[in-house]
């Protein structure tokens, strides 16, 4: 009963007329994948303008909340005063389909920052009370936090309440089974010679933020995180890549830890229990470096095998299934692959690379098998979902016509993969729901 009336006072009045715009966007952009066997795939355009800004890799924008209600929370970058700024605000969409706006605020004032494209860029989460946090803007920043301080309520400025001292980057944040949030950010470290990845805790009974610990760390080397993903025992799955100092489009070595809140131990893929912060001599290395690869510093992507960009989730097993973009060696473009762990360790393979992509992946499990979201960089349709068949990788279309060029993906408590799916080109957001 206590969930249920948490529920009830995250719904807004019903509009009728929202209602039927609601509806007819949802019958004119219905779409059916082929050859996927999953029901139709279902678009709906976010009724908010979106800044250009707006586009990521790393981030994690994107919250669903709700069995038997239903809730989508889309952290993202609106149009600033002038050009070259943007404000921070949620899209909300109810049980009922309506639209609300929850815009950042530093009191009475929206929050509002310079573009700073691929680094300047919303994560969000909602926490077991129902406040929502958000991470904004931060390119070796102080803390740009935000907090709602009733359930569903605008996020006002709690940067305070955040260990000082810091200058961060890549916020990626996710919600414990507890209702604990547990954030990875990249700490500057620069006077050492190296950028660190640092794990911090929400408490959300004491509603109190603490470090854990810097969990991965090298001389040299900068960490770039990837995604955080809870498993159904309270164990979090961490992914993350290495670059070189002090920064690098290009990454290499992607790397995965497990960490159990109730032990305080990390942890391999196989069990093997490691001491944090892990280097690149103790790292999980789930991407190996290829013969003719290496760490380059560069202000741009220096071409060469490499990773950009990569996301998790947990099988039925909870091990991780893990979609990245790798080059090869004998490759200028970047393919779609997939991680798996098993007897034999770490399996890769191929899912796309008939064509350059996007640093925009995804992956969902649906009880069976992995869904990979991934952004193609030119054709009429943009934003594809990949399964393996048993005799290959079958693609097909989440946005026919739509020129996608980022995206997340969030499989939500009622088994629905939901959509964020972001249009540079026409500066516009849309949700989606893939049954």
């Amino acid at each position: 009963m206590k969930q249920i009336r948490k529920l009830q006072k995250d719904r807004k009045p019903k509009r009728i007329k929202h209602w039927m715009l609601a509806l007819v966007m949802t019958l004119l952009l219905t779409v059916v994948p082929a050859g996927t066997g999953s029901a139709a795939a279902v678009l709906e355009e976010v009724p908010f303008p979106v800044d250009s800004s707006n586009q990521a890799g790393w981030w994690s924008p994107l919250a669903t909340y709700g069995l038997g209600y239903e809730y989508a929370y889309m952290a993202y970058n609106g149009p600033g005063s002038i050009s070259g700024k943007h404000t921070v605000a949620i899209a909300r969409r109810d049980n009922d389909g309506l639209w609300s706006k929850l815009p950042l605020m530093d009191g009475t004032t929206p929050a509002e920052y310079l573009d700073d494209l691929g680094h300047n860029q919303p994560s969000m989460a909602r926490d077991g009370s129902g406040r929502f946090h958000v991470f904004a803007s931060m390119h070796s920043n102080a803390w740009r936090y935000y907090r709602s301080d009733t359930v569903g309520g605008i996020p006002q400025s709690h940067s305070a309440d955040l260990p000082a001292g810091m200058t961060v980057t890549y916020p990626v944040v996710t919600t414990a089974p507890n209702g604990d949030l547990y954030l990875l950010v990249r700490v500057d470290k620069d006077l050492a010679g190296k950028r660190e990845a640092v794990l911090l805790r929400w408490n959300n009974a004491d509603s109190v933020w603490t470090q854990v610990k810097t969990i991965a760390a090298h001389l040299n080397r900068s960490v770039y995180p990837d995604d955080l993903v809870f498993d159904a025992n309270g164990d979090l799955h961490i992914l993350f890549e290495w670059a070189y100092f002090a920064a690098s489009p290009l990454r290499h070595q992607l790397s995965y830890l497990k960490y159990s809140p109730s032990t305080g131990i990390f942890s391999k893929a196989d069990g093997t229990p490691v001491t944090a912060p892990v280097s690149l001599t103790t790292a999980d290395i789930v991407q190996p470096m290829a013969p003719s690869e290496a760490y380059v510093q560069s202000g741009s992507d220096p071409g060469g095998p490499g990773v950009q960009s990569a996301k998790m989730t947990l099988d039925s097993t909870d091990r991780p299934v893990i979609a990245y973009r790798y080059r090869e060696e004998s490759s200028t473009s970047f393919a779609v692959k997939q991680a798996t762990y098993g007897a034999g360790g770490w399996n890769l393979q191929t899912v796309y690379n008939a064509a350059p992509t996007n640093a925009a992946i995804d992956v969902t499990w649906t009880g069976t098998a992995a869904r990979i979201y991934y952004v193609k960089s030119s054709g009429t349709d943009r934003a594809f979902m990949a399964v393996n068949t048993g005799g290959g990788w079958a693609e097909s279309s989440l946005a026919p016509g739509i020129p996608v060029e980022r995206l997340a993906v969030d499989r939500s408590p009622k088994g629905i993969d939901t959509l964020y799916l972001v249009d540079v080109t026409n500066l516009k957001l849309y949700y989606g729901r893939n049954n």
